[in-house]
């Protein structure tokens, strides 16, 4: 129970690494606040997470014994998280944790030159924007305290390349940027800043994540193939699971991650190494 007494906010929490995330600081203890765009967004080329799906996520950290809002939010409209933040505030009292979850991996599958505009600004408006939004309307509350950590979710496609994501690498090599320069800036303020970069992480239907198979259609592979073809890339022979990248998250929510900051933790199994 190491964020017990701590109230976390965590966006993208329908499902993927949002739900297991939040579900997984509800059961060390924390109340959560919920965020996700619970609808699809035209030029998506796969469903989101829908607003039945937050309320699920939130049925389960209830089940956990916490306090939990729910609320759909688009991390683009900086009004609109601007005002959950101070509904969240108002409830709580303050906010301990931000983990920026909400991204997409798509429109993608394409070469650089291809990508069309609109595709290239939506790529950056969710991925990277948003989680400077939320920055920008959580930071001036946990500094003011003096104590908060924010944990940002990149990726792989944060530290390498990948042939035809070019909008979605540039947008998580960004998150792992705006991490290091936040921790920066809030460091004298006590604020922590840190990145998690998952690997390749399963599908797993308790948090209804689609983010590989998704990741396998813009490349092509076959659903019936694609986590077989993942592993094969794995140093460690085996595909991350939701549940590694929330302990990790979890344990930089916690005090027993108090003098880190600006770290990006890599959870891949040994991807990024070779």
């Amino acid at each position: 129970m190491r964020l017990t007494g701590k109230v976390a906010l965590v966006t993208g929490a329908a499902r993927g690494l949002g739900r297991a995330c939040a579900v997984n600081f509800a059961k060390q203890g924390a109340d959560v606040v919920l965020l996700d765009i619970a609808r699809d967004l035209p030029g998506v080329p796969y469903q989101l997470g829908s607003e039945s799906q937050l309320n699920y996520t939130a049925h389960l950290c209830r089940a956990e014994g916490v306090a939990v809002l729910a609320i759909p939010v688009d991390v683009r409209d900086l009004g609109a998280v601007q005002r959950v933040v101070q509904l969240a505030l108002e409830r709580f009292g303050r906010v301990d944790v931000l983990l920026n979850s909400a991204g997409i991996a798509a429109p993608s599958g394409k070469s650089t030159h291809e990508i069309t505009e609109a595709e290239w600004q939506l790529m950056i408006d969710v991925d990277l924007t948003g989680a400077w939004k939320m920055i920008k309307a959580i930071g001036p509350s946990m500094t003011a305290r003096r104590a908060g950590s924010i944990i940002n979710i990149s990726s792989t496609a944060g530290l390498v390349g990948y042939r035809n994501f070019a909008g979605y690498v540039t947008a998580k090599h960004g998150v792992v940027g705006l991490t290091r320069a936040v921790a920066l800036d809030y460091a004298p303020l006590k604020v922590r800043v840190n990145a998690v970069c998952p690997g390749s992480v399963r599908d797993d239907s308790k948090v209804e994540g689609r983010m590989l198979s998704e990741i396998a259609r813009c490349l092509d592979v076959p659903v019936a193939e694609h986590e077989e073809a993942f592993v094969q890339a794995q140093p460690m022979n085996a595909l991350i699971e939701p549940d590694d990248v929330a302990s990790a998250a979890a344990w930089l929510a916690s005090d027993e991650s108090r003098q880190v900051t600006g770290s990006v933790l890599t959870v891949d199994g040994g991807f990024t190494s070779r």
